[in-house]
């Protein structure tokens, strides 16, 4: 029996990079499952991180119940994904009413590229994309979900795709969510470093698995007038890259 799948968009996907979530759809697909994007809302991680747990736990509640009935909630992004898996359980440890419906929600969760490799067992991808790109390990991908061998080993199956590693790929981008709002000139300062490795790979493209960094480092390459394009890494395995890179013109499309 095929999975059914409930793809979790994410606010910045919804609302800025629509294209993500098509690309998501498209290998879910291709991978044999049956695509679901129920009605959603925000996941709660910003109000998570600013201390406001009232808000997140209402937010997470809401998510639970969009949720149930899937065998699989796939995202992609790390960091939200990170915040249903890691943090849902955490949220409601006291509440026995809550608790376990929460575990089954974190338990059924996946990044992206992580599911399809990890759960599914895809090892390549019928893409393309000619010239040499570099990748970002971003924070919570990483460091809360273990997301590093995942992405590499799809991207090593795109035809005409070759990979080149940056210095510091596993350092922080400076977006961190609300730490780019709270600590702006620190933020900036992380930022302009990753742009200097980025752009001393001398790759033609940039590529991650959350939208808020690729966001963080498109604006800070931009500013730079460096000519380093910037991709979701969904886009570039679903071979979906026809429209224009993030940050240029109709890339909201």
């Amino acid at each position: 029996m095929r999975p059914r799948v409930a793809l979790f968009a994410t606010c910045l996907v919804d609302l800025v990079r629509p294209s993500i979530g098509f690309a998501a759809v498209k290998l879910l697909e291709k991978a044999g499952c049956v695509v679901d994007v129920p009605v959603q809302t925000c996941c709660g991680q910003p109000a998570f991180n600013s201390g406001d747990r009232r808000t997140a736990r209402d937010l997470a509640m809401q998510m639970i119940a969009a949720f149930e009935g899937y065998d699989y909630v796939v995202v992609p992004s790390g960091s939200c994904g990170g915040m249903i898996a890691k943090h849902y359980p955490e949220l409601f440890e006291d509440d026995p009413g809550l608790s376990g419906r929460a575990q089954k929600l974190a338990a059924k969760t996946h990044e992206l590229v992580s599911f399809l490799t990890d759960v599914l067992g895809i090892m390549q991808v019928e893409a393309k994309h000619a010239g040499a790109c570099t990748y970002h390990d971003s924070c919570s991908g990483l460091r809360e979900l273990g997301i590093k061998r995942q992405p590499r080993q799809l991207l090593g199956s795109v035809a005409g795709l070759e990979l080149v590693e940056m210095k510091d790929s596993e350092v922080c981008c400076g977006f961190g969510g609300t730490f780019a709002v709270k600590y702006g000139p620190i933020s900036d300062q992380i930022v302009t470093e990753k742009a200097t490795n980025v752009n001393a790979t001398g790759a033609k493209t940039l590529l991650a698995g959350d939208l808020g960094c690729l966001l963080n480092m498109a604006g800070k390459l931009s500013r730079m007038g460096s000519a380093v394009e910037v991709r979701h890494v969904a886009e570039v395995l679903a071979d979906m890259t026809d429209r224009p890179a993030i940050g240029k013109t109709g890339a909201s499309s």
